[in-house]
């Protein structure tokens, strides 16, 4: 045997190589207890000066970057400007009415997508900086009247000028929402002390409950179908308050099982009692044991208000009791009752939940198929999903309180392949580390600037739990085809959906200051265009907002080409471990106005 140079080497026999060979071992497992010490030590902390650059760079490894053409991307129609793709009123007629249905997503073939930019209203303006656009917006921004004009009399909203103005009135509290929710609050002491932190606004308005509890510290995803209200979700999410598109019909929301403290329905005008109890089943499903659902409007307080709902005393009292029977039969209890407001409060343990087994029992419990967390195009099913007996730190009773459970490893962190207490801290350490060089790269972050914040494929909320301080909110998106960890995040007291990004988001279009991905492209290019992605990120993303992409070095070139088509201004910066086969791009999307005119 020779070197490549011709020169003979020279093998030891068997003995001579032993020593080496054991040296050799010990060696390297000394030098890997050591990383292992740099990375998982008590205290957890991760020594960025430390990490030393062993990757490759792209000039040298042997797979080569991905490169392509420069594209231009044309603008859409203005007809466009508050175009939803998977909730899109112009294709409605092609669905059925069965239990509002056709409100539901239903995203167009591959053949009918739109390859174009999404243009702003005529007389768009950056948006009113938080916390004044809680109270105020620009009309031009989002252009419906609609609202005003119907519910004048509720206070929902005025027009003054140029703007919006929301005085936090809605069908059950015109005189204000700050009333509305002290009563509430008094009915349910665990607002006040952190107990309740995650809840969920059924039929939201423009989401001024939702807005209001913020000052209170319970985090609220405002949830509305694309109606003829024209822009539920669009107002609040313009005013810098958690929203999405969404509704009870055919399919489960994209939530995890047992995840919201707090469910509320005023005047949601859902109904209750129909389909065997589907719709409350599915908030039976989404909140947590121990958890409290809120109902104000028809039929609490029936005796007072029946003269208004056109509807005799009766009818309304017969309604109550099917309400209440079917509550019972859930493993609900009246926690507590006054003027307009009811609260139930679901069963902590699984005691009520024996009752069950009786095959008589309506609603059944479901079988062991249907998968409590299963959530993404999943149909409803009228059956109970009884929480699972082995979780015993899951229930509002339990958890510990905000704000401490942000940085406590979850029970349910278990029930992830490789997840574990160690891991969930090493993963909040990184974070913290990244978040830090985001901010370097990225001043804006932390300021008036960004207030609506998406992380778009985040695993246990690391990202959002790092800004936990600053005035913004982050909606943590777990992919359908990732491992299911949102939650994870619920547990921490952050907020969340599924969703699969081969797909358009269920949000209008500007309604995002941040998008932040990580690693995004390199997990899902297989099934998903790359084009069709960042195209779906411009529709979402402000004018002048910002998008933090961290990729593989292979991916950074090809996305900075298609974002330059999207008119967006981006440039390359290092991670903070300063590696070669990852990088990060600091992007910006400009404003600007369309040229078009036509329709669709």
């Amino acid at each position: 045997m020779k070197h490549k140079d011709g020169k003979p080497i020279h093998l030891p026999d068997k003995k001579s190589r032993v020593v080496p060979m054991t040296i050799l071992f010990l060696v390297l497992c000394g030098f890997s207890f050591y990383l292992g010490g740099i990375f998982c030590s008590n205290n957890n902390k991760i020594d960025t000066n430390n990490v030393e650059k062993t990757v490759q760079s792209p000039k040298d490894s042997a797979v080569a970057p991905l490169q392509l053409k420069s594209v231009s991307f044309p603008e859409c129609s203005n007809d466009y400007q508050d175009y939803t793709p998977c909730t899109d009123p112009s294709r409605w007629k092609k669905y059925g009415l069965h239990r509002l249905s056709f409100m539901e997503r239903h995203c167009p073939p591959v053949s009918e997508r739109k390859e174009c930019l999404v243009p702003p209203p005529d007389g768009y303006k950056p948006p009113i900086k938080w916390p004044k656009s809680r109270d105020e917006c620009w009309y031009r921004n989002v252009p419906y009247d609609w609202i005003n004009k119907q519910k004048s009399n509720q206070n929902w909203l005025r027009k003054e000028g140029e703007k919006f103005l929301f005085p936090g009135g809605g069908t059950m509290f015109p005189r204000g929402v700050g009333e509305y929710v002290d009563l509430m609050q008094d009915l349910i002491p665990g607002i006040k002390d952190g107990t309740v932190r995650t809840a969920i606004d059924t039929g939201c308005g423009v989401a001024s409950w939702g807005g209001d509890l913020l000052d209170r510290g319970v985090l609220t995803l405002s949830l509305a179908p694309r109606d003829n209200h024209e822009a539920q979700v669009q107002f609040a999410l313009e005013r810098g308050i958690p929203a999405i598109l969404g509704i009870i019909s055919t399919q489960r929301l994209p939530f995890p099982s047992n995840s919201f403290d707090m469910a509320h329905c005023s005047r949601c005008l859902i109904p209750w009692t129909e389909f065997g109890g589907i719709y409350l089943l599915e908030v039976h499903r989404i909140l947590r044991p121990g958890g409290f659902w809120v109902l104000s409007g028809p039929p609490v307080n029936y005796e007072r208000h029946w003269r208004g709902w056109n509807t005799t005393v009766e009818e309304q009292r017969s309604d109550y009791e099917k309400l209440q029977e079917l509550l019972t039969s859930m493993c609900f209890k009246l926690y507590n009752k006054k003027d307009d407001i009811a609260v139930w409060q679901k069963a902590s343990d699984g005691s009520c939940y024996k009752q069950l087994t009786n095959p008589d029992a309506y609603p059944p419990k479901c079988d062991d198929s249907l998968e409590p967390d299963s959530a993404w195009y999943t149909p409803l099913r009228a059956c109970v999903v009884v929480p699972n007996p082995k979780l015993q730190k899951s229930a509002l009773t339990t958890i510990p309180k905000w704000p401490e459970r942000l940085h406590v490893a979850p029970e349910r962190i278990s029930n992830v392949h490789g997840g574990s207490a160690s891991t969930f801290k090493h993963d909040d350490n990184k974070w913290n580390v990244r978040v830090k060089h985001y901010k370097k790269l990225l001043p804006a972050i932390g300021t008036d600037k960004i207030r609506n914040v998406m992380d778009m494929n985040t695993v246990y909320g690391g990202f959002a739990a790092s800004l936990i301080d600053d005035p913004l909110w982050v909606m943590n998106v777990v992919s359908s085809y990732a491992a299911n960890t949102l939650a994870v995040v619920y547990d921490r007291g952050l907020i969340g959906t599924y969703h699969d990004w081969c797909e358009a988001f269920s949000t209008y279009p500007r309604t995002y200051d941040l998008l932040h991905l990580d690693g995004l492209f390199t997990s899902e290019s297989h099934r998903c265009d790359m084009k069709y992605v960042l195209l779906e990120m411009d529709r979402i993303l402000r004018p002048n907002g910002y998008a933090i992409i961290r990729e593989s070095s292979y991916f950074v070139d090809a996305i900075s080409t298609l974002t330059k088509g999207m008119r967006w201004v981006c440039r390359k910066e290092d991670t903070e471990y300063g590696v070669e086969n990852e990088k990060i791009l600091i992007c910006q999307k400009k404003l600007w106005y369309s040229s078009n005119r036509g329709t669709r």
